[in-house]
């Protein structure tokens, strides 16, 4: 595991915890998202990589895997 933070989101009326975890390894580059099963966790894919490049850090050119519990 590279990195671990937790936040949150709400579904309907109610906020829910979520742990978030990345792992960054050697390998092809794969940018993949794991963990719950919403149709937003695959729309987020874009979202992650123009907030990287949008805060002034290049997108790592490694197998990158987003957990979402």
């Amino acid at each position: 595991m590279h990195a671990k933070v937790m936040s949150s989101t709400v579904i309907g009326v109610d906020g829910v915890s979520i742990e978030v975890e990345v792992d960054i390894t050697m390998g092809l580059p794969i940018f993949s998202t794991v963990g719950l099963p919403d149709g937003a966790v695959r729309e987020s894919k874009d979202r992650v990589k123009a907030a990287i490049g949008n805060s002034g850090y290049d997108f790592p050119n490694k197998k990158i895997t987003i957990y979402l519990f």
